[in-house]
């Protein structure tokens, strides 16, 4: 029987979360406790890149945690951004992030409409005079600069955050006593096995969202009972909701 359930992601801040609905339906307490945490380079470790931001005259956001460590580290080095920089970014909601920091103009701010970086790549060909910077986390692969290269756009990625074990307390170690684990990436993976070099699975299930987490779990020799997304489960709560009954009899 599935009782607890550690989900490894922080607690959804809505209260219509599905999350909430299956803790309800199938009377399982589940824990939101995210293993990875995001943390920003020092201004050193930042110039060892040879960078410098006011080189350029655009920047491309494809998450909040690259709105935050960009401002952060602009700040922490002292570079005031021009009032006409422009920023291109992902999603809507991202866009609007940036007014935590700067005022927004509808002028110079772009979006797309999907959350793909393919659909922002036409609002930057058509300012195709820019010079971009894209701010990324040390764990990234060359797609983005590969979209970038064949637009003949002018960019440089950077790294300006690291994603790292989010280790757990020797109280925590002590009371891991869950049912199910369920994970949204590899360093997901890696932290449990930092925290619990240990660790045995016997009758715990775990549950992997995206094909490289799926990957890490099964490279670790470790029993993989729930993978989505999947065609028939495009979710992980639907996913969930499945597993749970078929289990819960």
């Amino acid at each position: 029987m599935i009782k607890k359930i550690l989900v490894s992601q922080p607690k959804p801040t809505s209260e219509k979360s599905p999350y909430f609905d299956i803790a309800t339906r199938f009377g399982v307490e589940l824990v939101f406790r995210p293993f990875i945490k995001v943390e920003g380079l020092t201004p050193k470790e930042f110039r060892q890149q040879k960078i410098n931001i006011l080189d350029y005259t655009a920047i491309v956001f494809t998450s909040r945690h690259a709105i935050d460590n960009f401002f952060t580290l602009a700040k922490e080095m002292r570079v005031t951004i021009p009032e006409d920089m422009k920023y291109f970014c992902i999603t809507e909601t991202i866009s609007l992030y940036i007014q935590k920091y700067v005022q927004y103009r509808k002028r110079k701010v772009f979006f797309g409409s999907t959350g793909k970086i393919d659909d922002l790549i036409p609002s930057m060909v058509k300012h195709k005079a820019e010079k971009y910077l894209v701010p990324m986390s040390d764990v990234h692969n060359d797609s983005l600069k590969e979209m970038l290269d064949a637009k003949k756009l002018n960019h440089t990625e950077c790294v300006m955050y690291r994603t790292v074990s989010n280790d757990f307390t020797p109280e925590e170690v002590a009371s891991f006593d869950y049912d199910m684990l369920v994970f949204f990436s590899p360093s997901g993976v890696d932290s449990l096995k930092k925290n619990f070099p240990d660790f045995k699975q016997g009758d715990i299930a775990i549950a992997t969202f995206g094909p490289a987490t799926a990957k890490a779990v099964k490279d670790e020799g470790l029993r993989l009972d729930i993978e989505a997304p999947s065609e028939k489960y495009p979710s992980m709560t639907g996913a969930l909701q499945q597993y749970l009954k078929e289990h819960q009899k």
